[in-house]
């Protein structure tokens, strides 16, 4: 039995040998090198240190004054009040703060038009705590973005190089850095949790690059870099209930900030290309109407005649699909990818006709003012009295920021104690569509019908996508 017993215990150990040996003989895949475990005390130790070294001191904290007026009473705005002691207005002086980033070595900044808008005075505290006034040669408020310039005497600042956003990846590594809560310059990492977030509303241009890296307030007009030390985006919004970071943080991708910045430097205003037609959205049901396999892209509601879009072949009905091979997913994405575009070339278009999918070439081209915008102050006792009216142009409508139409009649000021503002309510934006039953084309068709007198006026406002008809006394 102990002869037996020894026997088998000497055929074990060879097999586990032999297994042994089998192992080293045939070692198993390695791992891909992205995916190794540190193997040095180095690779241990690696930190974002260096990429924050090169990028923070080209984040700057931006201090904006601006003057707000208001009733020094309760009852300031009262008739009777004021009928004996008159308006008493008081002035206080409000300071917001946010961030900034020098993109030019001689001292262009870009940050959010949010942070400035309405500032009287702005003032950029570099990273060494050194102090300039900032002069705004650019605010645009459709892309939320603002171009400051500083005079840094010569010296040449540290900035950072833009990178093209559509580079980005889901899943990336990315550093935020601004200025939260006027606690000082601070560096939050995270991912990017998503691309082409386009329900956002904090601009007219809602394309944003989503991260989870904490964003808080005062860190709007911040960086937002890649382990490069490269900048894809400005962070701009947030989304919370509570006012604080909850993972959810947006950015304006950088395409978006290189076409701004250009058009600032240059001297000039923002051109963007015009497409020459709006859409909607496809959903599930409308996806299922037109056969198609799967809901995505813009439905063609409106294309003008002898527009981009139409000399490109397309027509009502169509489904725009893609923009140079990139897939475009709702009205706002389209709107992005041909105003980052420049000027002068073309996109391939991509779109969904009777079950085809065809392809046009877009000329990328500047929305034309094909008529004169005749911008008119209306007086006397008529129910546009104390209005600006224009006629509206592509180009005009695409200045107003009005995206359902590109001719007519547009309200371009109110002022709010007229008949116009305080009785009818009317606002900037305003479509003027018919006086008395009289469809209104031109401001010249306005005027010969606001002549005269009348026991009351009946007007039709169109306001976005709502009609509204109104009867004023006359």
């Amino acid at each position: 039995m102990i002869a037996r017993a020894l026997l088998n215990f000497c055929l074990l150990l060879t097999s586990l040998l032999f297994v042994d040996w089998q192992v080293l003989a045939d070692p198993l895949p390695t791992a891909p090198a992205s995916r190794q475990l540190p193997d040095s005390a180095h690779a241990v130790t690696l930190s974002f240190a260096p990429v924050v070294k090169k990028v923070a001191p080209a984040v700057v904290n931006i201090y904006a004054k601006r003057v707000v007026r208001e009733a020094a009473s309760p009852f300031a705005n009262d008739p009777f009040f004021s009928q004996f002691f008159g308006q008493i207005p008081r002035e206080r002086v409000q300071n917001s703060l946010g961030s900034g980033v020098i993109l030019r070595a001689e001292g262009v900044i870009v940050t959010n038009n949010h942070v400035i808008n309405g500032a009287e005075e702005v003032t950029v505290a570099l990273a060494d705590r050194r102090e300039f006034h900032a002069q705004i040669i650019l605010s645009d408020p459709r892309t939320d973005l603002a171009v400051l310039r500083i005079d840094p005497k010569g010296e040449k600042l540290p900035f950072v190089p833009l990178r093209d956003s559509d580079d980005v990846e889901v899943g990336d590594m990315v550093l935020a850095i601004g200025n939260p809560f006027g606690v000082g310059q601070t560096v939050t990492s995270g991912i990017v949790s998503a691309l082409a977030r386009t329900q956002v509303g904090v601009s007219d241009y809602q394309f944003f690059i989503q991260t989870d890296a904490a964003i808080n307030p005062g860190n709007s007009g911040g960086a937002l870099v890649t382990t490069d030390g490269s900048l894809i985006g400005i962070n701009s919004a947030i989304f919370s209930q509570s006012g604080g970071s909850v993972g959810i943080g947006f950015a304006i991708p950088a395409n978006m900030v290189r076409l701004v910045v250009q058009a600032a430097v240059s001297g000039g205003a923002i051109s963007r290309p015009w497409l020459g037609a709006r859409g909607q959205v496809v959903t599930a049901d409308i996806a299922s109407g037109l056969g198609l396999d799967r809901p995505g892209g813009v439905l063609l509601n409106q294309v003008t005649r002898d527009g981009p879009a139409a000399k490109a072949g397309l027509a009502v009905g169509d489904v725009i699909t893609a923009i140079d091979g990139v897939d475009v997913s709702d009205p706002q994405a389209l709107q992005y990818r041909i105003a980052t575009k420049p000027l002068g070339g073309s996109v391939r278009v991509a779109y969904h006709r009777n079950g085809q999918v065809l392809l046009g070439v877009l000329a990328l081209v500047k929305a034309p003012e094909n008529v004169p915008r005749e911008l008119t102050p209306i007086k006397g006792k008529n129910p546009l009295s104390g209005a600006t009216i224009g006629n509206l142009s592509p180009a005009f409508a695409e200045e107003l920021g009005i995206e359902d139409a590109t001719e007519g009649v547009v309200v371009v000021e109110v002022d709010p104690s007229s008949i116009a503002g305080q009785f009818v309510r009317l606002r900037a934006g305003d479509l003027i569509i018919n006086i008395e039953g009289q469809d209104i084309a031109r401001v010249a068709d306005a005027r010969k019908l606001l002549t005269g007198t009348r026991p009351q006026w009946r007007l039709t406002v169109r306001r976005r996508d709502q009609l509204l008809n109104v009867i004023v006394p006359g």
